[in-house]
């Protein structure tokens, strides 16, 4: 398996996608990647950079805040309760 030269499609740079990122993506069973690592970084903060909105929890009655505006017709739960439920 030889490096890969890939074009990012935000920008229209091109980054190498090494033999052994080729390797970890494929035992991860992940496609290769289509943005280089800049943009990949800019994205994912975009992504953590969401807009919070107050609300109380159903369960236990804290003040918490989620990352949707809640609607009033379905019960939110803080990070603690909703963990809880989880496992």
């Amino acid at each position: 398996m030889a490096d890969q030269e890939i074009t990012c499609r935000d920008c229209g740079s091109s980054f190498t996608f090494t033999e052994g990122e080729q390797e970890f993506y494929a035992q991860k069973d992940l496609s290769a990647p289509q943005r280089c690592k800049d943009c990949r970084q800019a994205r994912k903060g975009q992504r953590m950079n969401r807009e919070m909105h107050d609300a109380v929890c159903a369960e236990c009655n804290a003040d918490c805040q989620v990352p949707f505006k809640p609607s009033g017709d379905k019960p939110v739960l803080c990070r603690e309760c909703f963990q809880a439920q989880r496992s």
